[in-house]
């Protein structure tokens, strides 16, 4: 059955893989670019993103949370490697061997669940590749020191049924140049890759960096050094501006211009469905948080916080009708929102309203949103509901 809700969200085929294609080029010849679909590709529908760069050929790797979303990656890109980036639990094992999944590990009983899953199986004689992951200053995931990593690597011997194909490393601040706390983890992985080195363990890949390491020449070539220095190719992994945003760098750097014709992948829209007008003095919305400062004109929307629109873009948020910027007034509720449309006499029932997205000349982004609201704009994509029905559009 159709969604008849008019509430929705356009994903772009031509801006994503528009978007791809300047990431590709920003990245060095010999270097492999993973796409980051994790977290239903930012919001955008990681099956629709996924196959869309699969089919066009411009991928050959996508990186996913968990073990689930690269199972259902796997259905629609059956030939795409698949890393995933949170690690293992227990029960995940045989479905990472049978569906073909890399996972990142740093726990010793992620080898241990992983070569049990392999013995279990008999797949022994087919090595099971895992990308090692090492903490250089995250404190989150990844082995957390030299002499973990040396524990973790004489634990891992010829006879093991895994493959350290790659060893990867996550940036804290990739976008913050000075200080430049970047450099810092860079060193430390180096150290440790030397460490790896002298265990014999000869990865394939080595890669750290997001969207913002691909726009920092610095940074770039101190990981191609070291992936040259190891005989690995260099890999990166750009998430947030394959959809469209560069993140802000701090101080403002430069060379950023290059990223200028990088475009947002999502709009998000719904339709005017009730218009009424309240006098002067009249409240709008829960615990009448707006009061008219006169005849006001009110716009009601079927979009609210359980769609992923903010609670706190009550009273502060702006949407676009007929081309231009019009408040939102009182509280965003669960499932609706009121706007105030007294400037525009034209606005009628049916009229499309632009939450993320352009009208004419007006713009609303992600940032926009995440400005108001003191978050950033992963998280206002990502929070855009599952009942809001993605579209495939151009």
């Amino acid at each position: 059955m159709m969604p008849t809700r008019p509430v929705w969200a356009e994903v772009s085929r031509s801006r994503l893989l528009a978007n791809w294609n300047l990431l590709r080029t920003a990245a060095p010849d010999d270097a492999d670019v993973l796409a980051v679909v994790k977290a239903d590709a930012y919001g955008h529908g990681a099956v629709a993103c996924a196959s869309l760069l699969e089919s066009a050929g411009v991928s050959s790797w996508l990186g996913v949370t968990c073990v689930a979303e690269g199972i259902a990656l796997r259905e629609v890109c059956p030939e795409a490697r698949i890393l995933i980036m949170s690690g293992l639990w227990n029960g995940e094992a045989d479905a990472i061997i049978e569906h073909r999944l890399t996972p990142q590990v740093w726990e010793p009983f992620h080898l241990d669940l992983l070569e049990e899953a392999a013995r279990r199986r008999g797949s022994e004689s087919q090595l099971v590749p895992v990308h090692l992951e090492l903490d250089t200053g995250m404190a989150r995931q990844g082995v957390h020191s030299l002499d973990a990593l040396k524990t973790l690597l004489a634990r891992y011997g010829a006879e093991s049924s895994l493959q350290i194909e790659g060893v990867m490393t996550h940036f804290s601040a990739p976008e913050t140049l000075d200080p430049d706390a970047t450099e810092m983890q860079i060193i430390r992985f180096a150290a440790a890759l030397n460490v790896i080195a002298d265990y014999g363990v000869r990865p394939l890949w080595i890669h750290a960096g997001n969207s913002a390491t691909l726009f920092v020449p610095e940074h770039l070539h101190a990981l191609r050094e070291l992936a040259q220095k190891h005989s690995a190719r260099l890999m990166l992994r750009p998430g947030l501006a394959l959809y469209g945003y560069l993140p802000r760098f701090v101080p403002r750097f430069p060379d950023a211009s290059k990223a200028r014709s990088l475009q947002p992948v999502i709009a998000w829209k719904t339709r005017i469905v009730s218009l009424r007008t309240i006098d002067a003095n009249e409240s709008a919305g829960y615990n009448m948080t707006f009061r008219a400062a006169r005849s006001t004109r009110l716009a009601l929307i079927p979009v609210g916080y359980a769609d992923g629109l903010n609670r706190l873009l009550s009273n502060c948020g702006h949407a676009l009708v007929r081309r231009k910027k019009v408040p939102m007034i009182g509280r965003v509720s669960m499932d609706q929102t009121i706007l105030d449309v007294t400037d525009i006499s034209e606005a009628e029932i049916g009229d499309e309203v632009v939450l993320i997205g352009e009208q004419g000349s007006e713009c609303i982004t992600a940032y926009d949103l995440a400005d108001l609201t003191g978050t950033i704009p992963y998280e206002v994509t990502c929070a855009i509901s599952a009942r809001v029905p993605r579209l495939l559009v151009d």
